[in-house]
């Protein structure tokens, strides 16, 4: 279905997309690997790559089309430092402990995955751009329970009419 979606999908964002992600971004400081989980059109992506211009940033999707026109719009100033892959969220290929960032925008979240991957004292940012309407959406208090058993702590919400965002520190 993403895979038809590619080449219009930017249509469909609003300019309330990024608003909850940048709230929840502005406590965190130079991470160096950051990932950004189910990338779609690299939106976020580039967002984070500009925010942090040390970081290398990884886009994940499990949709080809969708990373070819991530690929495609990607800005040459970027290109050295953003790499867009083909991949599964429920196997990644990544390394244990590989991210000290991890962005999730409108993304199923696979938690155990999600928690092998991020490292020590990284942290992880689930971001809605409609809130509780957003068709992958998982509330908060999910989100805890999930997390915390996994070694997560420092949780904390962010809105942004209509969007929301979520953040948690892998202790």
């Amino acid at each position: 279905m993403f895979d038809g979606l590619a080449p219009t999908w930017e249509t469909r964002i609003g300019p309330h997309h990024l608003l909850a992600l940048n709230l929840a971004l502005e406590d965190v400081v130079s991470p160096v690997r950051i990932l950004d989980l189910g990338t779609g059109t690299g939106v976020v992506a580039k967002a984070v790559a500009e925010r942090y211009p040390e970081a290398e940033v990884v886009g994940i999707d499990l949709s080809p089309e969708m990373i070819e026109e991530a690929r495609r719009r990607l800005p040459p100033e970027l290109a050295a430092r953003v790499d867009f892959q083909v991949g599964d969220a429920a196997e990644l290929v990544s390394s244990d402990g590989e991210f000290d960032l991890v962005v999730l925008m409108n993304m199923i979240p696979f938690f155990d995955e999600l928690a092998r991957i991020t490292a020590h004292g990284g942290k992880i940012v689930f971001s809605f751009s409609r809130g509780d309407e957003t068709p992958i959406y998982v509330p908060s208090d999910r989100l805890r329970e999930e997390l915390g058993p996994r070694g997560f702590t420092e949780f904390a919400e962010f809105s942004a009419e209509p969007a929301t965002a979520f953040r948690a520190k892998k202790g």
